[in-house]
């Protein structure tokens, strides 16, 4: 059952922390952010009115992303800064006024425990996970750019092979808005892989009605950003994962090395 949603106090000592951070001492230009990351439920939710199958899918949890994160994190000597709750009880990857903040149904799944929320249960849900979060963010970056530390913002998900009976090609995506300095190199280097399948912009691309970390924390901020995508039955087990985690390494190496040649990155 649903627990009660109008609480104010939504996490206490029993629920861990919203923000989940790796290598916090990374030498990395690149900063990492999984917004779904986690699928944890606040106690206070109960189980939002789902089965326990629900939260094994895409509308609960970005699948696979957390291992391949992580593993990039260690490869990249790279800052991780990760969001724990699932997605369904606030979408960190979504502007607070969004209908999609907190999704009534997903893809076709209706959510009983975001019914008739009212607008201090809301509130709770955004004081206690979002707000954490993107202060977290906002701080690392603002204490980089102090320090002139080059920051570059690339923010990790994955997407479900099948959305809403349409199969879905790519292998990967690059993901981006108004800044196009990061998404041609990934194109570049990632088509030069030979085996895969790239989006330009695919199966998504960020806008700012859709998306909140690369607008808010990589164009606000005039950071070089992109949002990448991996299909998840290519990363749904632990091989999988360090597979994607070490190619990724491998063409952000690529990619620091030509921006330090290109001049965009101190030499």
């Amino acid at each position: 059952m649903a627990g009660s949603s109008d609480t104010s106090l939504l996490l206490d000592g029993h629920d861990v922390p919203p923000v989940l951070e790796e290598n916090t001492a990374g030498r990395s230009p690149f900063l990492l952010t999984s917004d779904h990351y986690g699928r944890i439920i606040p106690r206070a939710l109960g189980d939002l009115g789902l089965p326990a199958s629900e939260f094994e899918r895409h509308i609960a949890w970005d699948v696979g992303i957390a291992g391949v994160a992580n593993a990039l994190s260690r490869h990249l000597d790279a800052h991780l800064i990760a969001q724990r709750y699932s997605r369904l009880v606030i979408d960190c990857n979504r502007p607070p006024q969004a209908p999609s903040s907190i999704p009534r149904i997903s893809e076709a799944t209706a959510i009983p425990g975001n019914e008739r929320l009212t607008a201090g249960a809301a509130e709770a849900r955004r004081a206690a996970i979002f707000e954490p979060y993107h202060h977290r963010i906002d701080e690392v970056i603002g204490r980089r750019l102090r320090d002139n530390i080059p920051t570059i913002l690339v923010a990790l998900h994955s997407f479900t092979p099948v959305y809403a009976g349409v199969a879905r090609p790519w292998h990967i995506g690059t993901l981006y808005h108004r800044d196009t300095r990061l998404p041609p190199l990934l194109l570049k280097y990632l088509g030069a892989e030979g085996d895969l399948v790239v989006g330009d912009n695919e199966p998504y691309a960020v806008s700012d009605d859709t998306d909140y970390t690369i607008p808010v924390h990589g164009e606000k901020r005039s950071l070089m950003n992109s949002g990448i995508e991996i299909r998840q039955d290519l990363i749904a087990g632990a091989a999988g994962q360090q597979q994607w985690a070490d190619r990724l390494a491998r063409v952000f190496g690529m990619i620091e090395v030509t921006l330090r040649v290109q001049g965009l990155l101190p030499g």
